[in-house]
């Protein structure tokens, strides 16, 4: 008797048990909805970030094979409206982001350096170190100088091509009309040095496995890529500055070099030309900046596209 009755309250526990589970799985949990840490008129619409982007600028953002936009800043700008508890809209403002944010067409523009939109205009601390890096076959290579008389491909009409002759001379140039194919030039041995973008040539050399080249020197100090937003609107400025220290903090931009450039990404030790400028100028916006929003692409005619694997 006092068997079948542990058998009976076993098989009681059982049938209770398997109605819990099945209740549970008919009710699936939904989390919270966060609440907005900004609303108008610090942003445009309630409940949605309108950010800027330049499609022409991979890896900071392109266009896959779907033709949606993808990039490190379409990442970073979901990153940044989720702690900020907003929806994020991705806007292609192409290369006239600073018209686009006097519009008042998005709330904020991404991939922008520092100095690029003037007075009228607060950015951020930058999210992404860049410079006017001089790749090498050979990443032991020692940075060149203009007596050693240097090889260097670039890309026509760019801001890379302007301070590589500003400091090597003309002779030195091997003038490409993108970056793929001053990559290749170096490869066949036709150049010895490609001058880039740091983000956009290492972005290149990581999603071209016919490519290689490694970052042997800067000319000039390293700069960075910011969000700009309207220097009148500082409570979204605050929000965004805090959001971002948390991301950065966070470990999730590490995240996103690793994903977009495939690799750590620090340029504080990289070694500087004899000739380093300070930083970006005047001129360079005018040249064009590679992966800015102030001016035409370095992808020259063949632009690069981020790839299917970076999407991943």
């Amino acid at each position: 008797m006092r068997l079948k009755a542990l058998i009976v309250a076993v098989a009681a526990s059982i049938a209770a048990l398997t109605a819990l589970s099945g209740c549970s799985s008919q009710e699936p949990y939904t989390p919270p909805e966060a609440t907005p840490v900004v609303s108008s008129p610090a942003i445009g619409q309630d409940g949605v970030l309108r950010v800027g982007v330049n499609s022409q600028a991979a890896p900071l953002a392109g266009s896959n094979s779907a033709g949606d936009i993808v990039g490190f800043d379409v990442d970073l700008a979901s990153a940044v409206a989720d702690e900020l508890g907003l929806k994020v809209e991705i806007v292609d403002v192409k290369d006239a982001g600073d018209d686009a944010l006097s519009g008042g067409e998005v709330d904020l523009v991404m991939g922008v350096e520092q100095d690029a939109f003037g007075g009228d205009v607060w950015t951020s601390d930058p999210y992404l170190q860049t410079a006017i890096a001089l790749f090498s076959s050979d990443s032991s290579a020692s940075a060149p100088t203009a007596d050693s008389s240097p090889v260097i491909a670039v890309q026509t009409s760019s801001t890379s091509s302007w301070m590589a002759e500003n400091e090597f001379g003309a002779p030195a140039l091997v003038r490409e009309s993108g970056l793929v194919e001053a990559f290749e030039a170096m490869g066949s041995g036709e150049a010895g040095y490609v001058a880039a973008d740091a983000v956009r040539g290492t972005y290149v050399v990581s999603s071209n496995a016919d490519l290689s080249g490694s970052i042997v020197a800067l000319m000039q100090q390293p700069t960075g890529y910011s969000v700009a937003i309207l220097a009148t609107n500082t409570e979204l400025q605050e929000a965004v500055q805090n959001a971002l220290d948390t991301i950065v903090n966070g470990g999730m931009i590490d995240v996103l070099d690793m994903k977009w450039l495939g690799t750590e990404w620090d340029l504080s030790s990289v070694p500087l030309t004899a000739g380093a400028t300070a930083g970006t100028t005047s001129q360079e916006t005018t040249e064009g900046e590679e992966g800015t929003t102030s001016g035409p692409s370095e992808a020259g005619g063949n632009a690069v596209t981020p790839s299917e694997a970076a999407e991943a």
